[in-house]
């Protein structure tokens, strides 16, 4: 591990400790599974730029254009790998539940074409997210931080 990572390190541990105490029983007051067709994503990963922090839990890429991505409130995601521009679609759901579905991308080639495959890779494999003020982080099924997002203006 790098110690440049390492300030990170104990803060995205929190907040994997911090998602594992919680139910996946949905509450009495649960909210429904959002998709494609509902006409109102609402909540503060919506219409909110995430910039790329990190991937895994202290890997930092090298890349030309910062990777980020973008929910509009009509469940469509838009954004760029580092190279190439994602489209797709989004659904949110109980317990902080995300599932990016249809992701496509251009196929520009690009010298950090791996990195790129990474974060697309990272987006196709969330599970749940958690927002900690200006951060949102992506765990996969096994509760394993797969990255860290900023937001962005």
């Amino acid at each position: 591990m790098t110690m440049k990572g390492w300030p990170l390190l104990p803060w995205l541990a929190s907040l994997a400790l911090l998602l594992s105490a919680c139910s996946s029983a949905p509450g009495p007051s649960s909210p429904a599974p959002q998709g494609p067709g509902d006409s109102s994503f609402s909540g503060a990963i919506v219409e909110q730029r995430w910039n790329l922090l990190l991937v895994g839990t202290d890997e930092r890429l090298a890349m030309p254009e910062t990777p980020f991505f973008h929910i509009s409130r009509e469940g469509k995601v838009s954004g760029s790998d580092g190279c190439n521009r994602i489209t797709g679609q989004v659904k949110l759901g109980d317990s902080q539940r995300i599932e990016f579905s249809n992701l496509g991308t251009t196929r520009m080639a690009c010298p950090q074409m791996g990195d790129a495959k990474r974060v697309t890779d990272m987006m196709e494999s969330a599970y749940r997210y958690l927002i900690d003020h200006d951060r949102l982080v992506f765990f996969g099924p096994d509760s394993r931080v797969l990255g860290g997002w900023r937001e962005g203006n």
